[in-house]
């Protein structure tokens, strides 16, 4: 779209308060969706809910290709569908809802660059591992991609998304990486992450910011999230105080708000007990 329309959009956007019958689309909690799709939804919904905007989620095996941008999650608001955090972030803002408005210029910037790092390292290291480690791919992944679809779909479409992700992988210079140069880049980012926290509850002031919903929705994906072993997991349970912020979020955004906390899946994994 070009600049005009997206003015546009947003103008539109702004007029309309919004409705109570906002819903977000993912994919099928219990057996298909994977775990980046999965960080990704859960890191809207914590923004959602940070800003307490209402919305409704409904899973649907075809949600990937009902997105706009062929990604999880996406929103219906009114008249308008928006996928993907950065932009439904964008979207809510036209509306009056952001989380980041009493940062001054400087914090910005620097949220913007820890977002990046988020998405460079973190969601690519979950689509790694997925994808191309062959064991998770084997094991879990193309079996859970392929699950709403019969036979031989569910096949065809499995192989063709892990072709589509390998593909990107060479693109981006993963292509040749081992999973233990993976691992250890999703333990730097963890390190950055764990530095930037320090002692504070969330990264920039008392109160959360579209950052902590994107960092929320992976970190705690990833300590719940079972795979074919532990090493990811573990890679954030070295740092105790990532831990505790996804103990808080998941306590003051979540718990209330659910018939069943997920809470005690982080204790356990923090605690070093098996996922297998």
């Amino acid at each position: 779209m070009s600049l005009a329309t997206d003015m546009f959009v947003c103008q539109m956007a702004a007029a309309e308060p919004w409705p109570e019958n906002a819903t977000l689309y993912q994919p099928l909690k219990g057996e298909q969706i994977l775990l980046s799709d999965n960080a990704s939804c859960l890191a809207v919904q914590a923004f959602l809910r940070m800003c307490n905007l209402p919305v409704q989620v409904v899973c649907r095996a075809n949600a990937e290709y009902m997105s706009p941008s062929g990604k999880a999650p996406f929103i219906h608001v009114g008249n308008h569908v928006v996928s993907e955090l950065g932009p439904i972030v964008q979207f809510a803002k036209a509306k009056g809802h952001s989380l980041s408005d009493g940062l001054d210029e400087i914090q910005k910037a620097e949220m913007k660059a820890y977002t990046e790092l988020v998405n460079n390292m973190l969601l690519t290291a979950e689509l790694y591992v997925q994808w191309c480690d062959d064991s998770t791919s084997a094991k879990i992944t193309r079996s859970r991609y392929g699950s709403p679809y019969p036979w031989p779909l569910n096949h065809i479409l499995a192989y063709q998304k892990q072709w589509e992700v390998r593909r990107k992988m060479k693109a981006i210079g993963w292509g040749g990486k081992s999973l233990k140069q993976v691992l250890e880049d999703v333990d730097r980012c963890c390190q950055a992450l764990s530095q930037r926290l320090g002692t504070q509850p969330y990264f920039f002031t008392k109160q959360p910011t579209e950052l902590d919903a994107l960092v929320f929705g992976h970190l705690f994906t990833i300590l719940t999230t079972q795979l074919t072993d532990d090493a990811l997991c573990e890679k954030v349970k070295n740092y105790e105080n990532l831990i505790k912020f996804c103990r808080r979020i998941e306590q003051q955004y979540f718990e209330e708000h659910d018939q069943e906390s997920v809470l005690s899946s982080v204790s356990r994994c923090s605690r070093g007990s098996s996922t297998k």
